[in-house]
């Protein structure tokens, strides 16, 4: 189960180089339901992810770099890139802010994951964060795929 709560960001942090952060690439074979493959950084994945917003049912599969480039090039839609950095927040929480390359730039989306509903529902985010888009479809890199 994946639970996680998403944000915008209009100004990023000081020094976000000095956090771990790795390039992702990633196609949708389909969007409902999500059926993802991504490149994070040296590994490959077939994601499955059923209906919902804040809480949803996710499976990784993995792939080899020639299944993947296989799969790629069946995705629906644009391919989405970006670079995603885990800003420590707690000793269990981390940020995951994912800064898109064109045509989505200059978008930077804040990602937090939780062990469980009350945990995301009683989260108070950092100042920094702008407004929450946990609800709006709209900020679903499936549904961003899409866009012409």
């Amino acid at each position: 189960m994946e639970i996680e709560r998403k944000f915008l960001i209009e100004k990023l942090p000081k020094e976000l180089e000095r956090y771990p952060h790795t390039r992702l690439e990633q196609g949708y074979l389909c969007t409902s339901p999500v059926v993802r493959v991504r490149r994070d950084g040296d590994d490959y994945y077939l994601t499955y992810k059923s209906a919902g917003l804040m809480a949803r049912e996710e499976y990784n599969l993995p792939l080899n770099e020639t299944s993947y480039n296989h799969l790629k090039e069946k995705a629906d839609g644009r391919i989405i890139s970006k670079t995603r950095y885990r800003i420590p927040l707690t000793e269990t929480l981390t940020i995951e802010l994912d800064v898109f390359d064109p045509p989505f730039a200059p978008l930077y989306l804040a990602e937090v994951e939780f062990p469980s509903i009350p945990d995301a529902k009683a989260f108070i985010p950092p100042e920094w964060f702008g407004k929450e888009v946990t609800e709006d479809p709209a900020y679903h890199n499936s549904v961003m795929s899409l866009m012409k």
